[in-house]
């Protein structure tokens, strides 16, 4: 496949102005410059076809009153709707501050309508000839952002490929992770000549990624060299024994010596978690959530967990570590996990490493030159106040040796929903996951890399999926390559400005100490930060949730008035004992003026805190000397005085 063109990277981040439709649609002349040129061109196409055609439509059809009745129906509709739209949520402009959601980037938004009206379906390349290589090409965008091996050229070359979000991602490395565990067992069982097999299940069980795809490799090659009808019978001796065709049950009920597998993960990751080990029949039982230290998984208590189920010979399938969480945008340390991982291998436990990036996954821009080098910590550091702390900068660093990831360019890709992604170190490996269907696929599987991939309805959990999304994400990739200098001067700008919030609230704490306890709980690390607040006078940890939730109600919409009537829009979240840890929860309830055992059992122990995401790109107009963030905050301390009935600090 021939490398992509390299694009000169950008000068300035006033490179942003061109970005986005913008606050005020400030960019509306370009959008619908771009829109109207490329709805022109595709009724071009389309007349040009097959020109010798007549037109199917008479010219004199929109004189028919039914065709009037139509277009009359239509634009009432669409009216309606555009109508009920105007109450949707205001994530274009810097007061917006709650949810995961932002502007959208005009290459991706503008690629994404223009691929529409062709209406392309990426499960192969029959029905998308086009934008089907377009997923494959994002997937090693996105693996070279990420430091996987990206050249197509190279034989452990990364894959990935779109999802509609983190959710159906993270699912799809539970099914490669168990797919890849399992495989080396059927072998064994069906008596596969020619290959050296480990001695016992329990080994062959923890073979590891790498020697299960040479072991595939191998398999494939024997096969390959054998007669048609030998080679026939020796796949259907294996594919009757492999986990995918006996399934979970008769699986392990074929292995009575194993146990179920367990997947690891901190307690403070996503949901999708638990619906995944429920959707892949291990059921949620095997969901072992490890405590956090500071909102991040501890480490140590991975390691230690690890040790146990090497010793107690319980097999992990999977741990997982969050490079961002969904609720605080805390990064886990993921080479910690890779060192737990390592430290069991020497004991005959092996599992593989996920990171669930669907926050993070695009900061890694920022650690990246334009060749897709690891920049330094200090050439980084440079750039920022506090960021990337040592931790932070190992945990990216490490991405590279993890085995899989999940990103999600409709969250910091700041693209439409939804283009979720999952993205695996080596693309071998999805041979154990490829479904072939007839009527769809055709020949045997071709090992040029692009080739391969453009029957990609067999690898794929979808049985049809939008190639607009696709195009929308290459092609706001390919505008903005993902690296330091191009697309990262977006997550730059945000941590800047997450530098600047948590400053400011260091700032507001002191000024309105007077009647209200204020803190940040934990410092943030991505472009996500907390605030926790208790009135002054206040023991009670129920009082001081209700009198969030009374804050909240003037940051949330409400559906009986306008959308302008709200000055700034917020999200809240807990922070629960057995998330923040119990020592770390007691700390913070003190330090708010909380008795945290006065009435410890109300609301289940949970404090109830502001949550902002920082995403928008303009909460400092340089253009204008307008800073939201200050703003917000004396928006906050007005709030905060009235619901106090106190007058607030000049």
């Amino acid at each position: 496949m021939p490398a992509e063109p390299t694009a000169p990277p950008f000068q300035h981040d006033h490179v942003l102005d061109a970005c986005f439709l913008g606050p005020y649609g400030e960019n509306d002349a370009l959008l619908e410059r771009i829109l109207v040129e490329f709805l022109r061109d595709h009724v071009y196409w389309r007349r040009n076809f097959h020109p010798e055609d007549p037109p199917a439509i008479g010219t004199a059809a929109s004189l028919h009153p039914d065709y009037q009745a139509f277009e009359a129906r239509m634009r009432r509709e669409l009216h309606q709707l555009s109508a009920a739209l105007k109450r949707s949520m205001p994530f274009h402009s810097p007061r917006y501050i709650g949810h995961m959601a932002s502007d959208l980037l005009l290459p991706g938004l503008a690629a994404q309508m223009l691929a529409l009206p062709y209406n392309p379906n990426n499960v192969t390349d029959e029905a998308a000839p086009v934008t089907v290589d377009l997923e494959v090409k994002v997937g090693l965008q996105l693996a070279r952002m990420l430091g996987y091996p990206s050249d197509p050229a190279r034989a452990d070359c990364a894959f990935g490929h779109l999802t509609s979000g983190g959710t159906l991602a993270n699912y799809q490395a539970l099914r490669l992770a168990l797919a890849l565990k399992a495989f080396p067992l059927a072998l064994r069982a069906a008596g596969a000549p020619g290959l050296d097999l480990p001695d016992d299940d329990w080994a062959a069980f923890n073979l590891g990624n790498a020697a299960t795809i040479d072991l595939l490799g191998r398999w494939q090659a024997w096969l390959a060299a054998q007669p048609p009808r030998e080679r026939a019978q020796w796949h259907a001796r294996v594919e009757a024994q492999r986990i995918e065709q006996l399934g979970i049950a008769g699986f392990f009920a074929a292995h009575p010596q194993l146990r179920l597998p367990r997947v690891l993960a901190p307690i403070t990751a996503h949901y999708s978690w638990s619906k995944g080990v429920k959707m892949l029949g291990l059921g949620r039982a095997q969901l072992d959530l490890l405590p956090t230290h500071g909102m991040r998984l501890d480490a140590d208590a991975l390691a230690e967990h690890v040790q146990r189920c090497a010793r107690e010979r319980i097999p992990v399938l999977l741990a997982v570590a969050v490079l961002g969480s969904t609720e605080y945008g805390t990064i886990d340390p993921v080479d910690g996990v890779l060192a737990a991982r390592e430290a069991t291998r020497a004991q005959g436990l092996d599992f593989a490493v996920h990171v669930d990036a669907a926050w993070g996954g695009y900061l890694a821009t920022i650690f990246r030159h334009e060749d897709g080098s690891l920049r330094e910590r200090e050439a980084i550091a440079a750039e920022f106040k506090y960021f990337p702390s040592p931790p932070l900068y190992r945990a990216f660093a490490a991405l590279a040796d993890t085995d899989s990831v999940t990103v999600d360019p409709h969250k910091l890709g700041y693209l439409p929903f939804g283009s979720g992604a999952f993205v695996c170190r080596d693309h071998r490996a999805m041979d154990l996951l490829a479904e072939r269907a007839d009527y769809i696929f055709h020949g045997e599987a071709p090992r040029d890399y692009l080739q391969r991939f453009r029957s990609l309805g067999q690898f794929i959990p979808e049985g049809s999926k939008s190639g607009a999304a696709a195009a929308g994400v290459y092609v706001a990739h390919q505008v903005l390559p993902l690296d330091h200098r191009n697309f990262g001067r977006m997550p730059r700008s945000t941590v800047r400005c997450t530098e600047l919030f948590y400053e400011r609230a260091q700032r507001f704490a002191a000024q309105v100490a007077g009647y209200l306890h204020a803190r940040v709980p934990f410092e943030p690390d991505s472009n996500l930060v907390c605030l926790a607040f208790n009135p002054r006078g206040n023991r009670s940890l129920a009082q001081a949730n209700a009198f969030l939730w009374r804050l909240y109600e003037r940051l949330r919409p409400d559906v009986h008035q306008p959308l302008q009537v709200k000055e700034f829009f917020g999200s809240v979240t807990t922070l629960r004992p057995e998330l923040v840890g119990a020592g770390p929860a007691r700390e913070i309830l003190t330090s708010l003026g909380i008795d945290a055992d006065a009435d410890a059992d109300s609301d289940g122990g949970a404090l109830v805190v502001l949550r902002h995401t920082l995403m928008n790109p303009w909460l400092i107009d340089r253009e204008n000397g307008i800073s939201y963030i200050d703003r917000y905050f004396d928006f906050l301390m007005r709030c905060t005085a009235a619901l106090l009935d106190r007058n607030p600090p000049a």
